[in-house]
């Protein structure tokens, strides 16, 4: 597998999804956003799914136009039972072969290339959501949507953890207002499709993944810190560093969106992340020194212009909905995820970001 996914992780993933996954055989997925962060572990799993578990392989469709993923950085190669199309999701998709799944996880999730393309953005979780909609209904296909922990927006103290009932706290004028409304859209897109097609639908509000296959160019939090840690210069802390989060490693998030994929209750949404622990960034600043071993040098510092302000205060997820009806439940404890991703970033970043 390529550099970006380690091969144990994949194999951790596989082991711990158990029979449920036999549902896939001999069916096809379509999966939008497939050379993007999570997109990459989707075909890792569905090709490792496929060598070791299934008793037929699932065909895999990849779609992606490759806005922040890069040509330079693509895997394009088809491989067996997986082929992939350089395609905009935002522009109808004329598939008419058999369709049995498809995982809508194209989007632009960074803050800091969302801000750079805030119309791309609202499309693809708009326009996009509907091409990928009309697609599933047409083929009575399930489909899942690839939401965000961000539509809570700031949420009140006493909602914290949040739970998928609460409304949000969003402006629709802020400078995240971009990524933030369009996944609630979209949301709301699956809903009526839901109940006035009958189409099956699910949404996924993923909670702070990270692990490796992050670019080095993220610019969120961890990669951030791993680029300048490589680079052997001062993380920089943004804002007064007290906002606090907490962190799910991909390989506990990736059996969860899998988990929503495969048990999902039809027209639910469902939190996916790790509840514990909720720290802040200078904490994980400590945290990433336990894993090291050493010191590092921390800097506070405004937030830079190409970075949206407004960030939460805090975020931190209920989980319990997807515990009960899902049996998901993290198991990779926050020192363990950030000792794999410093390794893997250690050896894979070149600390020039």
């Amino acid at each position: 597998m390529s550099s970006f996914v380690q091969t144990s992780d994949i194999d951790e993933i596989v082991s711990r999804l158990g029979d449920s996954v036999q549902s896939l055989s001999g069916k096809t997925v379509l999966l939008t956003g497939g050379q993007g962060f999570l997109g990459k572990y989707f075909t890792s799993i569905f090709l490792q799914l496929n060598k070791t578990v299934l008793d037929r392989p699932v065909n895999v469709v990849v779609l992606d136009n490759l806005i922040t993923a890069g040509k330079n950085d693509a895997n394009l190669e088809n491989q067996e039972n997986m082929t992939f199309i350089d395609h905009d999701v935002i522009k109808p998709f004329p598939w008419e072969d058999s369709l049995d799944y498809v995982i809508h996880a194209a989007g632009i999730a960074s803050p800091f290339y969302y801000r750079a393309y805030p119309l791309e953005t609202l499309e693809v979780s708009i326009s996009g959501t509907k091409n990928m909609l009309e697609l599933a209904t047409r083929h009575q296909a399930r489909m899942v949507f690839f939401s965000s922990s961000e539509i809570y927006g700031d949420p009140d103290p006493e909602h914290v953890p949040t739970a998928e009932s609460y409304r949000g706290n969003v402006s629709c004028h802020g400078p995240r207002a971009c990524y933030d409304e369009s996944k609630r859209v979209g949301e709301t897109l699956c809903s009526i499709y839901h109940h006035k097609h009958g189409t099956n639908t699910g949404a996924i509000r993923p909670f702070n993944v990270y692990g490796p296959g992050m670019k080095e160019a993220d610019y969120r939090v961890l990669p951030n810190f791993a680029s300048r840690i490589k680079a052997d210069m001062p993380v920089n802390v943004y804002g007064n560093g007290n906002q606090t989060r907490t962190y799910c490693y991909i390989t506990d998030a990736m059996v969860g969106f899998m988990l929503v994929l495969l048990k999902g209750v039809p027209g639910e949404v469902y939190n996916i992340g790790n509840p514990t622990p909720e720290i802040s960034v200078h904490e994980l600043v400590k945290r990433i020194e336990t894993v090291l071993g050493r010191g590092i040098k921390s800097n506070v510092v405004e937030y830079p212009d190409s970075y949206p302000a407004d960030e939460p205060n805090r975020r931190c997820p209920d989980i319990h909905k997807a515990r009960l009806q899902l049996q998901f439940d993290p198991q990779v404890e926050l020192n363990d995820g950030l000792n794999r991703f410093l390794q893997w970033s250690d050896e894979v970043y070149t600390g020039e970001q």
